[in-house]
């Protein structure tokens, strides 16, 4: 007998309640008022002990979601490259980051402090970020429209600082001329 531990695999039940729970959370949370986790667990027909069991905590349950949105973000960025050359995929790219870090209205200030802490120190989330915006950037070398000394590190974290200062003050239109500046800094000069 091996020391490793093996975990159970999950119940279909139980991965039911667990999806469902995340959707319901992410709907009352971009609801921007207050909501209880009684009342997440209530939307969707389950005990609040079962909401305990899967997310202990109310940053738990910010972290979950986090991470399935992150997950989804991370993934757009190959769909974008599919339908757009790699400088408007980049752009867009950004904007689905700005609008995923601006509309967890209830959520903002957790959800700020994970971002800030996870993709300033090097974690897995900053890692996801940077491969996807690395695939961007691989596609505009390619195809001459990117520079080739960017680096995707460096455009994770100057987003990071973007968002938390034009979020303090509400400047989505502020933030829209910072990504347009950005994306001047990142094309590649017309020869």
């Amino acid at each position: 007998m091996s020391g490793q531990a093996t975990s159970k695999p999950i119940r279909a039940d139980a991965a039911r309640n667990r999806t469902r729970l995340l959707d319901a959370a992410r709907i009352a949370f971009a609801a921007g008022a207050p909501v209880s986790l009684k009342q997440i667990a209530r939307d969707t027909g389950v005990g609040i002990a079962t909401l305990y069991r899967h997310f202990p905590t109310r940053e738990a349950l910010v972290e979950a979601i986090y991470q399935q949105e992150l997950a989804q973000l991370c993934a757009d960025a190959g769909a974008l490259l599919d339908a757009k050359d790699p400088a408007h995929a980049l752009r867009s790219w950004m904007d689905r980051f700005a609008d995923y870090t601006s509309t967890k209205r209830e959520t903002a200030d957790a959800l700020r402090a994970v971002l800030a802490s996870d993709i300033v120190t090097a974690s897995p989330a900053r890692e996801q970020l940077c491969a996807a915006v690395q695939v961007i950037l691989d596609a505009g070398i390619a195809a001459g429209t990117l520079r080739n000394d960017v680096h995707a590190e460096d455009i994770i974290v100057t987003l990071v600082g973007m968002f938390t200062t034009t979020s303090l003050t509400g400047g989505r239109d502020q933030l829209g001329r910072m990504l347009d500046l950005l994306m001047d800094a990142v094309r590649r000069p017309a020869p």
